[in-house]
């Protein structure tokens, strides 16, 4: 039966709450379809009573199948009505259910027949299908804690309320595609009943409809549809493209997919489960979270206030943290000055460059901030160019596995005292310092240097400087590639022409390119109790290889070819590496030279060579150049088989094959490809460009690699993040504009070997961004008690600000729902 259109824009709480208090009153005789109307203007008028249980439903459970249409039925409806009566007499005993079907809006106003289902299916074909009163008994039917399953062209159904707009999540836009078309679903959510069980990349023929709002923040998304593999149309919504999602609404539950568009979508085994996991959450069958990803569950606090005039009593130049078991916070100032103190630039100075590097501790018990210790390093030349600034200083910290025992802390940093200021040299070092834990202060005369190694100091730049432990107690030290950045046109930073008294500044063969070399790699020692270490088996060398008449490794190199790892973390519950490196300054590739800057991000399962500076992304190959001129190209690099020729080269010739990378990203987009000749080399023409990962793009870029989350079961924290982000990798970037900021899901099958990503979801909103937010973000890890703390660099470079600080994120958005008092059966509480 068509209707007139219900122009209802106000909220009707209050003839939703009469119907549930059993004062709403309509004419139920012969259960027939009540007559359209707009809203009465007295709802005392309305004359019977609609009375619902609370919550609606109970063990025997049943839903209501509805399928009106304001137009022609939908081809769909007889699918899939027949595939949820399959999935309720299928399966586990526990988690069966009773279906019933109708196209008679009039069940809405039947209280007693209402109040037996223990959720409503919409299969509606879309239009204005509930009169005003029909629509507040399924608003009550909500309220009452009731469960709703909308289904692809639901979306369209009652499009003049917006109580129906906020159950459904987003209407459609009007010039969605119409044709069936293949394309590739992500699945973001691994715990939700309706998810857990799907491939992680599911390919699936279906209609796909666009959203004129996108509602991602606002429900939690459970899945998106990747607009790359099919044709979204003009009103695409671009990499977050939400297909499915839920949210607890209205003191109910709702669940929709915008999937369901054809008839054979509900023959397919996953929609079913898809379906089956859904109807389990809204029935009351089982919990899930759907709170996960809602942005106001989440709640950023800047724990540390401005430094006071003059001083870093809260806060250095801010440069890394770590947590300590307890869930004190030491972060460090790398060394530049307060703004308001002068720098010494000029070499015949003894004081060229002399910062402090400084080490703060924040105890969230007491909100205090301690100075717990300073160093004086060789950090602190202002800015300028690449002949003048410096990005050595106090670099990385780490906690010993057994840091509430023995107090011990790891730092990577560059004495001053270490510096040769005839050739410009200095030594890089990791130390180990004991903290008193009763008082928060470092015992600066406790130091014992576990390693150290020579940097030019001559030229900026890339000191790397992220530390991490792994579950073995191996420590990973990051070291940048000590190199400069202003000799090869933002390309590979390879040319050998530039050096101070014999020692190439400009050359990354020399560094990250040399196995004989600590620079532009990833350490992987394992530190022993009087002070020095040992190498564990499974590094890239042992140090001891004959090849090329041997001498030529370092047994503490576990990756080589790496940039600028600034930040580097290591989940312990599978002992993956992830890195992130910040690339060179090409603002567009060359087909020329290569590829423009990749800033780069990688999970890493095994030693290997990550390919700076001869390839870069998935094995995109730089052009080499050598004397007698560097400007002028020579053959591109063979990625499978890459050597360093370079005349200040001290190591391999022949360097072990370049692994591809998990995540790269450029001002071009996000996992830049280009079609490849017969040699395997990218024509790297931009109109020829592809974007694998589309959910980022670069600009100013600066990789800030993050955690891996792991979610405590056994925690009592109030502010720990759900478990929905377990197993999920944090990306980030220090900018906040185009860069990312993301969680992602990587495929076990395919990580460590250069497989994409297979979902990424924002986290701008969530870790906000803009001036009064975390704009510029140098670190982030998990406490112990699953909160999030992050430091903001703030907004000048080589010194502190106002905005530098520590914050805090927490998650308030409480337990998963059902409530397990509300679950229709205790026995599938599971």
């Amino acid at each position: 039966m068509q209707r007139a259109p219900h122009h209802r824009s106000r909220s009707r709480h209050g003839l939703a709450a009469a119907v549930a208090a059993g004062a709403l009153t309509v004419s139920l005789l012969g259960g027939n379809t009540a007559a359209a109307r707009p809203y009465p203007a007295d709802e005392e008028s309305i004359a019977t009573t609609l009375s619902l249980p609370s919550p609606p439903g109970g063990a025997n459970v049943k839903v209501l199948v509805f399928h009106a249409s304001a137009t022609d039925e939908s081809p769909t409806v007889d699918a899939g009505i027949a595939a949820i009566e399959k999935i309720g007499l299928t399966g586990p005993a526990a988690g069966r259910f009773k279906t019933v079907a109708t196209d008679d809006p009039a069940v809405f106003t039947r209280g007693k027949q209402l109040g037996t289902y223990n959720a409503v299916v919409f299969l509606t074909g879309g239009g204005d299908v509930l009169d005003p009163e029909q629509e507040a008994g399924l608003e009550a039917y909500m309220e009452a804690g009731g469960g709703f399953l909308g289904i692809h062209d639901a979306a369209r159904t009652e499009p003049y309320s917006d109580w129906f707009t906020g159950l459904i999540g987003a209407r459609p836009a009007a010039d969605s595609p119409t044709s069936v078309q293949r394309a590739t679903v992500e699945i973001g959510d691994r715990q939700h009943p309706a998810t857990r069980n799907l491939p992680l990349e599911w390919k699936r023929p279906d209609k796909w409809l666009n959203w004129t709002k996108n509602p991602s923040g606002d429900v939690h998304t459970v899945a998106r549809v990747r607009e790359i593999t099919y044709k979204p149309g003009a009103s695409a919504n671009g990499w977050d493209h939400p297909v499915s999602w839920c949210r607890d609404y209205d003191g109910g539950r709702s669940f929709y997919t915008a999937m369901g568009g054809t008839a054979d979508s509900f023959a397919e085994t996953d929609f079913r489960d898809h379906l089956r996991g859904a109807l389990a959450w809204t029935t009351r069958l089982s919990q899930a979270d759907c709170k996960a990803t809602i942005t106001s569950n989440y709640h950023a606090e800047r724990v540390t206030q401005p430094n006071q005039p003059g001083l870093n009593d809260q806060i250095g130049e801010p440069h890394g943290l770590v947590v300590a078991p307890d869930g004190r916070v030491l972060y460090i100032g790398r060394g530049g000055a307060d703004s308001s103190k002068p720098v010494v630039t000029d070499w015949n100075n003894p004081d060229v460059g002399k910062g402090i590097g400084q080490i703060h501790v924040y105890d969230p018990k007491t909100k205090k901030v301690t100075l717990a210790g300073e160093l004086t390093v060789f950090g602190n030349k202002g800015g300028g160019d690449e002949l003048v600034k410096v990005e050595e200083g106090l670099l990385g910290i780490e906690l010993d596995p057994d840091f509430e025992k023995n107090g011990w802390v790891y730092l990577h940093y560059t004495p001053h005292s270490g510096i040769d200021r005839d050739k410009q040299m200095a030594v890089r070092q990791v130390s180990r310092f004991t903290m008193d834990l009763a008082t928060n202060k470092l015992d600066m005369s406790s130091e014992k240097v576990l390693l150290h190694w020579p940097v030019q100091i001559h030229s900026c730049c890339h000191a790397g400087g992220g530390m991490a432990w792994d579950s073995k107690g191996n420590l990973y030290i990051a070291t940048g590639d000590n190199n400069s950045s202003g000799f090869s046109d933002g390309y590979s930073g390879n040319n050998p022409q530039p050096n101070y008294k014999g020692v190439s500044f400009a050359d990354a063969r020399r560094t990250a390119g040399n196995t004989n070399n600590l620079n532009g790699k990833i350490l992987r020692i394992h530190p022993e109790d009087d002070g020095t270490y040992t190498l564990p088996e499974g590094n890239l060398f042992t140090g001891k290889e004959t090849a090329e008449g041997g001498g030529k490794t370092r047994g503490e190199i576990y990756v080589m070819g790496v940039r600028n790892p600034a930040r580097i973390s290591v989940d312990r519950t599978t002992d993956t590496l992830y890195a992130g490196w910040v690339g060179p300054d090409a603002g567009a590739p060359s087909t020329t030279w290569g590829p423009a800057k990749y800033d780069t991000f990688a999970a890493i399962t095994k030693a290997g060579n990550h390919g700076w500076p001869y390839c870069m992304g998935n094995k995109q190959p730089y052009r080499d150049r050598n004397l007698p001129d560097p400007s002028k190209p020579l053959g591109w690099y063979d990625c499978d088989h890459p050597k360093n020729e370079s005349p200040n080269n001290d190591g391999l010739v022949n360097l072990p094959p370049i692994t591809s990378n998990t995540i790269w990203y450029s001002p071009q987009g996000g996992g830049v490809d280009y079609p490849r000749d017969a040699d395997g080399i990218p024509s790297y023409k931009v109109e020829e460009q592809k974007q694998l990962l589309p959910w980022l793009k670069g600009g100013g870029q600066a990789t800030m690699n993050g955690p891996v989350y792991r979610y405590d079961a056994a925690s009592t924290s109030a502010d720990k993040w759900p478990s929905y982000w377990d197993g999920k990798w944090f990306v980030g970037d220090f900018y906040d504009d185009t860069q990312p900021r993301h969680a992602v899901v990587t495929d076990p099958a395919t990580v460590g070997k250069g497989g994409l990503p297979t979902h990424a979801e924002s986290l701008k909103k969530i870790i906000p961004v803009g001036e009064s937010g975390i704009r510029n973000l140098m670190d982030w890890k998990f406490a112990p008690d699953g909160s999030l703390y992050v430091l903001d660099y703030g907004r000048g470079f080589f010194t502190s600000d106002s905005k530098s600080a520590l914050w805090r994120v927490t998650y308030k958005g409480g337990e998963p729902t059902p409530a397990a008092s509300d679950l229709a059966r205790k026995a599938a509480a599971k």
